[in-house]
């Protein structure tokens, strides 16, 4: 049997999961440091906001990103002049509809290690003489180093089983949007049930190990960060 299309799919999948993850973690880390340290009464909005997408139905997302990215409307319009291209239905749109939709699988773990974090330990830094960059990389990221690679982790698990967003956004194109979730969604309706099996299981099996190994290291970043604490 010629497995070409799913292997193609799962290069697609591999791809939009590792660079929404890069992404996600350049910008959820100073979204997230902002909301940890964030005094404010309006920080509840901007943390629900954050947290829609773990509410929000896949296909709402994807329909109104569909239509800011259609040439059709002003948003689209403007994008396909400054970017020479339409984001609708190409990899660059199925990108960001990732970026927004796995969010708070990268920012809420950050932000929970952040604020657990205490300020001992930079005020100490601070009074070496360390600057706010330099308090960051030496002291909160060595502490919070499991955090990051457990969000890292969740943000790329939960991008490889998107499907909504992506068919939306996206719609299925293979080597360009087509990804694993939509592959198995057609070999289903082709009623290719052993093919629909092996994609099925594999990503079943995939999800199952990448979990148990965020677990381990939740439990490893709980147990380092209470243990600096109590230092």
């Amino acid at each position: 049997m010629d497995y070409y299309n799913e292997w193609q799919a799962l290069i697609t999948t591999l791809k939009l999961a590792t660079v929404t993850t890069v992404i996600l973690l350049i910008i959820g880390t100073p979204l997230a440091w902002w909301l940890a340290r964030m005094q404010s009464r309006i920080k509840v909005i901007f943390e629900a906001l954050v947290a829609l997408p773990l509410v929000l139905p896949p296909t709402v997302l994807g329909f109104y990103l569909l239509l800011l990215f259609s040439p059709a409307y002003p948003t689209g319009s403007l994008l396909q002049k400054l970017t020479g291209s339409s984001l609708a239905f190409s990899f660059t749109g199925i990108v960001i509809g990732s970026i927004l939709y796995s969010l708070p699988f990268v920012v809420q773990p950050l932000q929970k290690a952040f604020e657990q974090l205490g300020d001992s330990h930079l005020e100490a830094a601070t009074m070496l003489g360390a600057g706010p960059v330099d308090r960051f990389f030496s002291v909160v990221v060595p502490m919070t180093k499991a955090t990051f690679i457990t969000a890292a982790s969740l943000g790329f698990a939960h991008t490889i089983g998107e499907f909504g967003v992506v068919l939306m956004i996206g719609g299925n194109i293979a080597g360009e949007t087509r990804v694993l979730s939509i592959a198995l969604f057609d070999q289903v309706e082709a009623m290719n049930y052993q093919t629909a099996h092996v994609l099925a299981a594999g990503l079943l099996i995939g999800s199952v190990i990448l979990l148990a190994f965020i677990y381990l290291l939740n439990y490893r970043s709980d147990k380092s960060i209470k243990a600096v604490n109590n230092a």
